[in-house]
């Protein structure tokens, strides 16, 4: 770590801090860096690493000079080491007896921080959250992913409206990740089998707190050129990339484990594709002369699955002819003959036969759960088939909605706010509905000036964004002001910010263009629209989507009112979940399974727009926010999203708008003050981590019997 870097031995545990993410949900220690070199710390993406290794040792001997530097640091090491140090945590006061049940965490991305590329978006995030949750409850946790070196793509927009995709090569030194090294000194490292080769997968740690991530990288030197290449991108290439990469990551995450001496009580599989992994533990017990049907007996009652989608692209499934390929020289490993082996995860669709991985996980687990209520009961329906003598209501699939990480997502300015008003010791309670209704007696023009700065912020942010790309890529006239560069900070500022899929309906907005028009541009009560967001390089339709948007939102007659913001990231999200007055979600209902963009909203003061799907089925309660439609799904998609954007207009126009400006057309009314008081003190604690995963642990985790255990 950090070799050939030399730090004044008065603040040498900088090197500390910097390669344990802890500090990426605590405010006080990134002020650390900012305290040493503004500048440097934004140029290096807010990377902890990268800013040491240039840091220039004129501001370190500078910062030493500072007492109120020093006094800064010493108070975030001292809470550093006491958090590292607790054993009081939530686990162990709850479990005490259960210290040694290990739970290993299996997800294809973390979405940890913006200058650390493991994720591509939403599974990421909430992945990432969990760990950071799993660590500040003090659960004996472990999580196994992969170490991208180019992660997601990097998103460009055309003068056209075009999405361009682009990719950048970490180098390993510059992100705080620590090689997994044997007794020998010499990496560790596990294989696994491919068609007419043997991979290789060398080990990396990163430190989340109290918890470690162990990351597979296949670039080393016993690889071929492509296998080097495996690992490099998140849900990049083609089929047999995404088998491999899978192989990589079930097979592989295991053995990983073994090689480190870890033995977990409990396996969850985050989506299906790291199903392989309960095939690796049964192959090690037929290898201990354990017959399959024993071995998966064994098994299963150690194994969750959470499913995240009921979307077919997101529930993976490899054709026949693929499975040979890969699995030929394994499936005999597990006591299996073809047939019964395809027959695990048998999926007959209309151009033949698959094997499906979400199949695989639901046949090899004894609990699993979808990621919302609604989330759940769609898929007990989707999954029947899969128990046919049990009806849609009986299928043993629960749910668990997700939650957000509260210091990862809530803005300094509001946490602030809430050290003032909801009482001491209020972020070991944030899950407690009590917590929060001491902010219904908070002063209005507090909350008011809180949300005004992050508007302001969010504005600034923008505004500089756009003038760098002017700068830097001598972009035409027209796309700086389609990024932003007239946005106005005391205008009512409705986000959407998603990936790009078509069932997010990212254009729905824009169905009657002279109605927006009329909405943006009333000179009375101005609205503004931002969005951001990334179609999959190999969506086409979802590509489609951003350039219809984009083409709208140059024309002269928006004037700017309307922004779209490339290259949407974990810091773009912060900015804007912190900073617009509204947040907007237009799911095709029942296609969002969850959802939490809305959650860290909401925990922000940001009052959700929202289809009743996913998450907000659940958080809506007629006074914290609006709902966009009813709980109605029409099988005519056409109609379904002409109802649903007539609900969309004219609740903006009836009912939002007017809210906002209702005080004599100022901006932030005391109605809207109140919608934001009822919004964040009835969301904020049950849409957060912190109930998510006690959740997991008395339900998953340690239950023998429970909702969605066979």
């Amino acid at each position: 770590m950090l070799s050939g870097v030399s730090l004044p031995k008065r603040i040498a545990r900088l090197a500390d801090l910097a390669y344990n993410l802890w500090w990426t949900w605590n405010p006080d220690a990134t002020e650390i860096y900012e305290a040493i070199d503004r500048q440097l710390w934004d140029e290096c993406g807010h990377n902890p690493v990268k800013f040491l290794r240039r840091v220039k040792r004129k501001a370190l001997n500078g910062a030493l000079q500072s007492p109120q530097f020093l006094e800064l640091y010493d108070r975030v090491l001292n809470h550093f080491d006491a958090y590292l140090r607790d054993s009081a945590t939530w686990y162990a006061t709850t479990h005490p007896d259960q210290a040694g049940h290990l739970i290993a965490y299996f997800s294809t991305e973390f979405g940890l921080h913006e200058s650390f590329p493991t994720y591509a978006g939403g599974l990421g995030i909430l992945s990432g959250d969990h760990a950071k949750e799993a660590s500040d409850l003090g659960l004996p946790f472990v999580g196994v992913g992969f170490l991208y070196n180019q992660g997601y793509f990097s998103q460009r927009i055309t003068e056209d409206g075009w999405q361009e995709a682009g990719y950048i090569r970490y180098s390993f030194d510059d992100v705080p990740v620590i090689p997994l090294m044997d007794a020998d000194d010499q990496p560790i490292m596990v294989t696994v089998d491919l068609p007419g080769r043997v991979l290789h997968a060398r080990l990396w740690k990163i430190q989340v707190g109290r918890i470690p991530l162990v990351l597979l990288d296949s670039d080393v030197p016993q690889n071929a050129p492509n296998d080097r290449d495996l690992t490099a991108r998140v849900y990049g290439g083609d089929l047999d990339t995404r088998i491999s990469q899978e192989i990589v990551l079930g097979i592989g995450g295991v053995r990983a484990l073994r090689a480190l001496g870890l033995q977990p009580a409990v396996w969850h599989m985050n989506e299906g594709h790291s199903a392989f992994s309960a095939l690796e533990r049964i192959r090690e017990r037929v290898a201990q002369g354990v017959s399959f049907e024993a071995a998966l007996a064994e098994v299963r009652p150690t194994t969750v699955f959470t499913t995240h989608t009921p979307v077919p692209a997101g529930n993976e499934e490899f054709p026949d002819y693929l499975m040979d390929r890969y699995f030929h020289n394994y499936w005999g490993q597990l006591g299996l003959d073809r047939e019964r082996f395809m027959d695990l995860a048998r999926h007959q669709q209309s151009w033949g036969p698959t094997f499906g991985m979400s199949i695989l996980a639901i046949r090899v687990s004894d609990r699993r759960n979808g990621v919302s209520e609604l989330h759940g009961q769609v898929s007990r329906r989707m999954w029947q088939f899969l128990f046919p003598d049990t009806s849609d209501e009986r299928v043993p699939i629960s749910a668990i909605t997700n939650g957000v990480h509260t210091g990862t997502w809530l803005a300094r300015r509001m946490r602030l706010l809430y050290d003032r008003y909801l009482g001491a010791g209020w972020l070991e309670n944030l899950d407690d509905p009590e917590t929060w209704q001491a902010l219904l007696a908070a002063p209005d023009e507090e909350i008011r000036q809180a949300r005004l700065h992050l508007k302001r912020k969010l504005v600034a942010y923008v505004r500089d964004r756009a003038r760098a790309q002017w700068v830097a890529l001598g972009r035409h006239p027209v796309q700086i002001v389609a990024g932003g560069t007239l946005l106005d900070p005391y205008k009512l500022t409705i986000g959407f910010a998603r990936r790009f899929a078509t069932y997010k309906r990212g254009s729905l907005v824009m169905r009657d263009i002279d109605r927006l028009l009329r909405l943006v541009t009333n000179p009375q009560y101005p609205v503004q629209i931002i969005f951001a967001g990334k179609a999959h390089p190999m969506d086409e339709p979802g590509k489609k989507i951003i350039q219809e948007v984009y083409r709208q939102l140059k024309r002269a007659e928006f004037a700017g009112r309307i922004a779209f913001l490339e290259d949407y990231d974990i810091n773009l999200a912060r900015y804007l979940v912190q900073g617009v007055d509204v947040w907007m979600n237009n799911p095709r209902r029942p296609l969002e399974a969850s959802g939490t963009s809305g959650m860290k909203a909401a925990l922000n003061g940001v009052v959700n727009f929202s289809v009743l799907d996913g998450w907000w089925q659940e958080g809506y309660n007629g006074e914290n926010g609006w709902a966009i439609g009813d709980e109605t799904e029409l099988e005519d998609q056409a109609a379904q999203d002409a109802k649903d954007a007539a609900s969309l207009y004219d609740v903006l126009e009836n009912q939002i708008v007017p809210l906002y400006y209702q005080d004599s057309g100022a901006t932030m009314s005391a109605g809207w003050i109140r919608k934001i008081k009822e919004c964040v003190s009835t969301l904020a604690p049950q849409f957060s981590t912190r109930r998510m995963v006690k959740q997991y642990v008395e339900e998953m985790y340690l239950a023998g019997k429970g909702p969605g255990h066979k």
